[in-house]
């Protein structure tokens, strides 16, 4: 399970230092791709493909156009001996982050953020909005 908040730097190449703890979690190579809310998603290749292969069993038509979205927005990255990935300008520029990034541990994959999309989305968190969505799952 992920979880967890790493604050990294990206530097001018592109590569940022993924989470030793993450990277023992998702493997040796990895999927990088967009994801909601401008979010990069982290996950093993097979995990990712068996979510497309969900999407697409539930949904074929519906399915074609995150087809696209995903698949060509993805990228497959193997940390070098330092522990950093590469991540393409389309991808740094789709999730808005330029030097300061955040990882974050989602449970079954991770994510990546741009340290002022993050700390937006964490001041929109309302702790009487949480609980309404807990009550409307039933939680």
């Amino acid at each position: 399970m992920l979880t967890g908040e790493y604050r990294c730097t990206v530097d001018v190449k592109g590569r940022m230092n993924f989470p030793a703890r993450f990277r023992d979690e998702v493997g040796l190579r990895f999927v990088v791709a967009r994801w909601l809310d401008h979010a990069l998603s982290v996950m093993p290749e097979d995990r990712f493909d068996a979510m497309i292969g969900e999407l697409t069993a539930k949904q074929p038509v519906k399915a074609r156009g995150l087809k696209r979205f995903f698949y060509s927005g993805a990228t497959v990255v193997e940390p070098d001996k330092q522990g950093r990935i590469l991540l393409p300008q389309a991808l740094r520029e789709y999730a808005g982050i330029e030097k300061d990034a955040v990882v974050i541990g989602v449970g079954d994959k991770a994510e990546i953020w741009s340290a002022d999309n993050w700390q937006a989305q964490n001041e929109s968190f309302d702790a009487e909005e949480i609980a309404a969505m807990m009550e409307d799952m039933e939680l």
